[in-house]
């Protein structure tokens, strides 16, 4: 494995895949405030999208658009969230048009999803209000809305409008993309548990929620470690929380199979895939030792490998090119940009 640093960024944070002008690149954004950054597919920095304002949790590309994509802006904490906003990024003649699609105090995670052909926007919101330090008083939401094909009506003045589909969901904190046989559906983690979202169908046009776990969950994602065809559910437990725990389905329900032995303290980073042809999953923890962990089945046991040591992730993204994988970590705390590369 190899290290590169590709940038400096103070507070690093949000990582997302970007086709831009028939290549892909890799856009970083910072949590405070601080510039957004277009790499190119081989870590080579290319321009500014933006100085600022920062406060970036999530970017999304729009679909079927030539690097058109949706951040969330002025996220700067838990505490100092309450004029987040969803900004539409378009490239315009060399510069990048910044427009409001939504305000949304307190947005953290949000997704693109397609289901039969049109796209929705789902969004969840940390908390819902906010008074005080450490106010948790008011649990957050999801929310949901069809995204149109065309995005240039939206401005302050004219945002999209969203519909609430599950609240009372204390420390609303992760979300994770799930694509089973070509249909997409939604991790979302709060203090109540781990859930799924189905987006509407024509055979059902109503959202769908799931409930996977009751287990407080800061993030989760599900990937078939052990190749047995029935995806594990990994967690990171409670809100920012300490424990690795990995749950197997048995009967249509997730029962706890592994819990990693050590307390990995304020756990953030999350991202599953294959690397070197197995299945993995990253996990980046901020606090204590700050490392980066891969996470996998070897001989018939799960199994964690240090990565990175003193390094803070906050997002971990990889992917696969060239016939080799690697992995764009935010090492937040050392306001690093790195890229891992996996022979």
């Amino acid at each position: 494995m190899n290290k590169k640093v590709l940038a400096n960024l103070e507070k690093c944070y949000s990582i997302a895949p970007l086709h831009y002008k028939n290549a892909d690149h890799i856009l970083v954004a910072a949590e405070k405030t601080d510039r957004c950054i277009l790499f190119d597919i081989n870590g080579k920095e290319e321009e500014t999208v933006w100085e600022g304002p920062g406060g970036v949790m999530t970017m999304v590309q729009v679909p079927g658009t030539d690097g058109q994509f949706l951040a969330t802006h002025k996220f700067y904490s838990p505490n100092d969230s309450k004029e987040a906003k969803i900004i539409i990024a378009t490239p315009k003649d060399g510069e990048w048009e910044i427009r409001t699609l939504t305000d949304l105090p307190f947005v953290h995670r949000f997704d693109i999803i397609e289901s039969e052909g049109k796209h929705y926007l789902i969004a969840c919101c940390l908390k819902s209000g906010h008074e005080y330090k450490d106010d948790w008083s008011s649990p957050g939401k999801v929310y949901v809305a069809l995204l149109p094909d065309d995005l240039s009506s939206f401005d302050d003045k004219h945002q999209l409008k969203l519909e609430v589909i599950k609240d009372n969901m204390l420390k609303n904190h992760g979300y994770y993309r799930v694509v089973r046989d070509g249909k997409m559906s939604s991790i979302v983690c709060c203090d109540g548990g781990v859930f799924r979202f189905y987006p509407p169908t024509s055979a059902n046009p109503e959202w769908t929620i799931e409930t996977l776990l009751e287990t407080p969950a800061s993030d989760a994602t599900l990937i078939d470690f052990d190749g047995d065809g029935k995806d594990e559910l990994l967690v990171l437990s409670p809100f920012h929380g300490d424990t690795v725990l990995i749950y197997r389905e048995k009967d249509g329900k997730y029962e706890l199979d592994y819990e990693y032995p050590e307390k990995i303290e304020f756990l953030h980073a999350i991202w599953s895939g294959e690397i070197q042809g197995k299945p993995v999953v990253m996990i980046g923890h901020r606090k204590g030792n700050r490392d980066l962990l891969k996470f996998c089945w070897e001989n018939g046991q799960y199994h964690a490998e240090l990565i990175d040591h003193d390094c803070g992730p906050a997002n971990a993204y990889g992917f696969h090119k060239d016939g080799k994988d690697y992995v764009i970590s935010t090492n937040r705390e050392i306001n690093e940009i790195a890229m891992y590369e996996f022979d």
